[in-house]
């Protein structure tokens, strides 16, 4: 169960129509955290709070809502909308230094939904072993794809680097608010 999954209605037409809302409304969450972007001069790569939001959206809805939403926002993206960061937008933005970081979200969103659907986001340490590896999942998209760019010896120094202490800072947010959520909502012991 996950937090999503709390509220959904037992009418299926009911459901789906939740399902779809927040699918949406995830995509969109990812988006406006697009926009907290910082630019490094020396990567193509800039700090976001993307990856924080595509992780909590995995592990607020759930393995398959959560990886539907990524996909969302990259439908979105790819069809032109401004919603990557800086407002950019096309494929030609997918296909670019930070694309596979944009593909490995969907199965961030999707690892992270999978150990929430297992109760890992109730507890500090498990929370944290989960986000840890939606993180990592980002990174084996995205640092081979930036070293076609780049070249495979500066991949890691301007692809990994610069945002280990950022990733471990979102990490620890998540862990301390998940399983705080849980315990507000009395469902901290099941699963």
């Amino acid at each position: 169960m996950t937090y999503a999954d709390v509220l959904r209605p037992s009418i299926r037409r009911h459901a789906l129509a939740y399902d779809a809302a927040l699918v949406i409304g995830g995509s969109v969450g990812i988006a406006l955290s697009a926009q907290i972007a910082i630019p490094l001069p020396f990567s193509p790569v800039p700090v976001t709070g993307q990856t924080f939001a595509v992780l909590l959206m995995g592990a607020l809805l759930g393995s398959r809502r959560g990886a539907l939403c990524v996909l969302t926002y990259l439908a979105e993206g790819a069809s032109g909308l401004p919603v990557f960061s800086f407002g950019r937008a096309g494929l030609g933005h997918l296909a670019g230094p930070t694309g596979g970081y944009l593909v490995g979200f969907v199965a961030a969103a999707f690892i992270t939904g999978c150990l929430a659907e297992r109760g890992w986001d109730r507890r500090l340490w498990t929370t944290a072993i989960a986000m840890l590896l939606g993180s990592i999942a980002i990174y084996a998209f995205g640092l081979p794809w930036l070293a076609a760019f780049v070249g495979g010896g500066k991949a890691v120094a301007l692809g990994l680097k610069p945002f280990i202490a950022g990733d471990i800072y979102k990490l620890v947010l998540a862990a301390i608010l998940l399983p705080s959520g849980w315990k507000v909502l009395g469902h901290a012991g099941r699963k």
